[in-house]
């Protein structure tokens, strides 16, 4: 299987069930990592350091903890709490043995652009700090940012060695964007890269339902994945790889049901031949 060296993971967000019944899932799928929202963490039984001995006993890690919303370009009346909302989440992300944090681009029609490059550059600072790395994620239907193209262009200005990109099928095939994104990034400043699948490519007033709803899990769909996949190869990735699925109808199943499934669909995906 193609990408058997590198990590594998799961967004516990296709998971139903307690944060402990997600990780112990997502371990018995056979997943080396796990994306973790702040939201499993504030649902959690015990306290974030509970949690991340769940982890190490189930020989999870984490792929990154998420996310930090609409931080970049937040106008005057926003721009302070979002600051102390993105510490909170270092200290949070510290406390679960996280080395990643993952935030979008932000998606607030305020959104200040001249701001964007001085906050990622702040936040990139700090958390480099606390030893953590910042992962930025340019989504469909962010306000400025939004395509990988124009996210890397925005980390090689800030050029901090702790910022990188989170590469996401979905956001790249639904604005029928290509694997051209990618060019001229090195593969060591891609931290993670977000698999998923859709049939049909939404109108622009149904995009955001169908991302936080309708996702398929790979090869259920139509989206070219395996272009991406075959020029990250290509190129010698060997980070972490795994979905990112939002899709309601997976969710109702049980978590182990889930987890298992999805594993199978990812490990179909990376194995599969080129296709001319």
């Amino acid at each position: 299987m193609r990408f058997q060296h590198n990590p594998l993971f799961i967004n516990t967000v296709l998971l139903s069930g307690t944060t402990e019944e997600k990780i112990i899932a997502a371990a018995q799928a056979g997943f080396s990592q796990l994306e973790l929202w702040r939201q499993d963490v504030d649902s959690a039984e015990g306290t974030p350091q509970a949690v991340a001995s769940l982890l190490e006993e189930q020989r999870l890690a984490l792929t990154d903890y998420q996310v930090l919303l609409d931080f970049d370009g937040a106008p005057d009346d926003q721009r302070e709490e979002k600051r102390r909302d993105a510490l909170k989440m270092m200290e949070t992300a510290a406390a679960l043995g996280a080395t990643t944090l993952l935030t979008p681009a932000s998606t607030q029609k305020e959104c200040i652009a001249g701001r964007e490059e001085e906050d990622i550059r702040w936040l990139a600072q700090e958390a480099g700090k606390r030893g953590l790395r910042v992962a930025f994620e340019a989504m469909a239907w962010s306000t400025h940012i939004n395509t990988t193209a124009a996210a890397w262009q925005l980390v090689q200005r800030i050029n901090e060695p702790n910022l990188g990109l989170v590469v996401d099928a979905f956001h790249i095939f639904v604005r029928n964007r290509t694997v051209a994104d990618l060019n001229g990034i090195p593969m060591d400043k891609i931290f993670l890269v977000q698999l998923s699948d859709l049939a049909t490519l939404p109108s622009g007033s149904e995009l955001v339902e169908t991302a936080r709803h309708h996702r398929l899990l790979p090869g259920q769909g139509n989206f070219p994945l395996y272009t991406l996949l075959d020029y990250l190869e290509a190129e010698g990735y060997s980070g972490p790889v795994g979905l990112e699925v939002f899709n309601d109808e997976i969710k109702q199943r049980s978590p182990s049901d889930a987890a298992k499934e999805a594993m199978h669909a990812l490990k179909r995906c990376c194995a599969q031949a080129t296709i001319a």
